[in-house]
């Protein structure tokens, strides 16, 4: 899965998309030196364990657990991977209103 996501925030990246991650790890510097080890670059969250406050206000159950939400907050889709999760973003995206134009 980790491969997916480091491509697709890649390929990404001059859209508005944005990738977030929420670390259950309780050791805060383990994380952070692991995720600079595997090349995660988007933003992560520190949670502190599986049933911290995070999980618990979005009653994660499982990890991995992956929220597509739209441009609005609203979540559309979960669990997706791979080729299901590109197709499900790209859809999203067309969605977006276009930025004005100065």
């Amino acid at each position: 899965m980790l491969p997916h996501e480091k491509e697709m925030v890649a390929r990404k990246k001059n859209q508005p998309f944005a990738l977030l991650g929420i670390s259950s790890d309780a050791d805060r510097e383990s994380a952070v030196e692991r995720m600079k080890k595997e090349g995660i670059t988007w933003r992560q969250a520190m949670d502190g364990s599986t049933s911290g406050p995070l999980a618990t206000k979005w009653n994660v159950r499982g990890w991995p657990t992956i929220y597509i939400l739209d441009h609005k907050g609203v979540i559309r889709y979960m669990d997706l991977r791979g080729e299901e999760l590109e197709k499900a973003v790209d859809e999203l995206l067309k969605e977006v209103p276009a930025a004005p134009k100065n």
